[in-house]
């Protein structure tokens, strides 16, 4: 039989083991410390464990902080990725547009790149696991990489507006604006011919000008011929000077008083559109030379198209979807 007793004394005198007795107070008071005990040591093991795999509040709020951080950098990597597109078409066109027009030698690739070597400047992102240090390492790189280039820009820019300042006679004759109101109709390059039904390269550009649509010198110049000539109908030649020559082909009549050796301004009307000449419809064909080769007549346009239209006639050259009205 089980004792009721749970713990015992030896008592000398009696010379055998006497059961102790607790009193109702006691035994309630020793059951709930030896509760409070253990439930106590099993909340501290518990929040161990889940200190150990989960973290501290501190800890957990800290993680999550990280996260926001991360997925903020995240996103600030895309918007870095369109400022680096932006800069770059406006390195395009700083390159093609601006300063060839103006006769400075474009910036090369290398010099645009800005790269720089040397100590390892984002060592100190290392502190951080892996992952993190990567991110800071790549949008610190690219921010310093922007600023540098950023900086060539603008000094190119500079460079551009003193070429300016110093060369104006030069760039009062360039043909620097369109011809005639109309919009482009086929661009610069090889084309399908619409009458004789194979590809060949189209000189200029065709601009949509009904009959007797002013026509306008494009830049100050001398009128070198003003004539019929050929598969162009009536044309008229305008030398700028600085080795370029412009062109304005099937022409329907000349201005007034226009002859070989009329000294011309940009702006000034010189003819009227027409359908002369070797052509499939009414539409003025114009063609920008340098040192007598032809030239992509939209690289001049700069005072009368926007950076954007600049882009998109160019990929439409690119892509060859208009049709030339003419050989």
């Amino acid at each position: 039989m089980t004792d009721k007793y749970n713990h015992f004394y030896y008592d000398d005198e009696r010379c055998e083991f006497v059961p102790v007795v607790y009193s109702t107070k006691k035994r309630i008071i020793n059951s709930f410390s030896f509760w409070v005990i253990n439930g106590s040591v099993l909340a501290i093991v518990a929040l161990s464990l889940l200190t150990k795999f989960i973290g501290t509040p501190a800890e957990i709020r800290l993680k999550d902080e990280n996260r926001i951080l991360q997925e903020q950098l995240s996103n600030t990597t895309t918007s870095i990725s369109t400022l680096e597109d932006e800069l770059q078409r406006i390195a395009q066109l700083d390159n093609e547009m601006y300063r060839t027009i103006l006769g400075i030698e474009p910036l090369s690739e290398d010099v645009r790149i800005a790269g720089v070597g040397g100590a390892d400047t984002y060592s100190h992102f290392d502190f951080y696991n892996e992952d993190t240090s990567e991110l800071l390492r790549s949008t610190a790189s690219r921010i310093d990489q922007l600023e540098r280039q950023i900086g060539i820009q603008k000094h190119s820019f500079d460079e551009i507006k003193a070429y300016y300042n110093q060369n104006q006679t030069r760039l009062r004759n360039m043909p620097a604006i369109k011809p005639a109101n109309g919009i482009i109709i086929s661009g610069y390059g090889m084309r399908p011919h619409p009458i004789l039904r194979y590809n060949r390269m189209h000189e200029g550009v065709d601009f949509r000008a009904e009959v007797n649509t002013e026509v306008f010198a494009t830049g100050d110049g001398i009128v070198t011929f003003a004539g019929r000539r050929g598969t162009f109908g009536n044309l008229i030649e305008i030398d700028h000077g600085f080795g370029i020559i412009t062109r304005y082909a099937h022409l329907s009549s000349f201005e007034s008083g226009l002859r070989t050796g009329t000294e011309v301004q940009r702006g000034q009307v010189i003819a009227f559109s027409g359908n002369t000449g070797r052509s499939a419809g009414p539409h003025l064909h114009y063609e920008v030379l340098v040192d007598e080769r032809p030239n992509d007549p939209i690289n001049f346009m700069i005072a009368d198209i926007s950076p954007e239209e600049y882009l998109m006639f160019k990929e439409n050259d690119n892509g060859g979807s208009t049709v030339s009205l003419i050989e």
